[in-house]
């Protein structure tokens, strides 16, 4: 047997419906390695003024992690039905609100030194390395470390913590250009992935459905819900959206209910 083609196959039933677009990751991302790396964040092509892209993705909803269709101004089921549950007053609510909310990473457009042949590459991060980027490009002795020709480098430096990796970002005391080669300063500028696009973008439908899925994980008992991450950790199975009602109708029930419409949307 060909176990490849069969992952394959598996791997595109297990998205029941909808095909993961084929994303050559290591092309397009950088991932901080253990130790410590030296790299540079380059003006983006697609912003030049912020170099630093926001978007909003589900997690533990569904098997892969899959990036909000709020970022592209569509309607998104996981962000309607989050409304809908901070409308009420159930304090289990609003803990699942919490938990299904999506959560925000950060791309920027950098150049690894050392692998410069690899040319510009998504760097994605959280909250706290955001802040510190941010901090540093406020700081008048450091200023804009995107400068083509009076930038800085960044030291990376990740070690392993209790129990997740702590990533230190430390710019280097002097300034520099991006490159010496104008050429490759001109293709770094001018060729970068872009992270709106560098997802695959699940429809209405598909998310809906993985959501349904995540609510009430034994509608279909021949496909188990996927596991949550630590931080998204599922909802008990018994909970319902309005705890008010003698009937206590499942989350899933409501949840059809709510999107009971759907025909009479424009897409």
């Amino acid at each position: 047997m060909d176990l490849s083609a069969i992952r394959a196959k598996l791997d595109s039933m297990n998205t029941s419906g909808q095909q993961r677009e084929k994303i050559d990751y290591e092309a397009t991302f950088w991932k901080p390695p253990q130790g410590k790396s030296q790299i540079r964040i380059v003006p983006s092509f697609y912003n030049p003024d912020f170099p630093f892209r926001e978007l909003y993705f589900h997690y533990g909803v569904g098997k892969y992690p899959m990036i909000a269709l709020s970022n592209f101004g569509m309607q998104d089921p996981v962000v309607d039905f989050v409304n809908e549950l901070k409308k009420t007053d159930d304090r289990d609510n609003w803990s699942l609100a919490g938990k299904l909310n999506p959560k925000m990473r950060i791309f920027a457009p950098v150049v690894v030194r050392g692998e410069e042949d690899r040319g510009v590459r998504l760097w994605g991060f959280g909250k706290n390395v955001y802040k510190t980027l941010m901090s540093y490009a406020a700081d008048e002795e450091i200023g804009d470390f995107t400068d083509v020709m009076a930038g800085r480098d960044l030291n990376v430096e990740v070690v392993q913590g209790n129990p997740y990796p702590e990533t230190t970002i430390r710019p280097r005391m002097q300034a520099s250009a991006l490159s010496d080669d104008n050429v490759k300063v001109e293709t770094w500028l001018k060729t970068q992935p872009k992270a709106d696009d560098s997802f695959t973008k699940y429809s209405f439908d598909f998310i809906k459905k993985q959501l349904t899925s995540y609510l009430d994980p034994e509608a279909d008992l021949n496909s188990p819900a996927p596991a949550a991450p630590a931080e998204v950790q599922a909802p008990a199975n018994n909970f319902t959206v309005q705890k008010a009602t003698e009937s206590k109708p499942s989350t899933a029930t409501k949840f059809d209910d709510l999107f009971s419409g759907d025909n009479d949307l424009p897409f």
